[in-house]
């Protein structure tokens, strides 16, 4: 059975000043379809997992080292 092929999108928040909640929000907003989003962070962003579930998404997360972490997000 082939599993589907998705494009992914990279956003690598560690910089942003401030909460970056809302410019995330407005990423997963502008994924097209069959595209995922991988989220750079330098601590896993727990609290947006509930937020991801509630709108629909999927995640699953990586920690690279002490302060990078990734978060792969997909639409259900």
């Amino acid at each position: 059975m082939a599993t589907e092929q998705r494009d992914s999108r990279t956003m690598d928040v560690r910089n942003i000043d401030g909460e970056p909640f809302g410019e995330i929000m407005s990423a997963l907003d502008d994924l097209e379809e069959g595209e995922n989003l991988e989220l750079i962070n330098s601590f896993e962003p727990v609290p947006l997992y509930d937020a991801l579930s509630a709108r629909g998404f999927t995640h699953e997360t990586d920690r690279i080292a002490d302060d990078e972490w990734h978060v792969h997000i997909s639409p259900e």
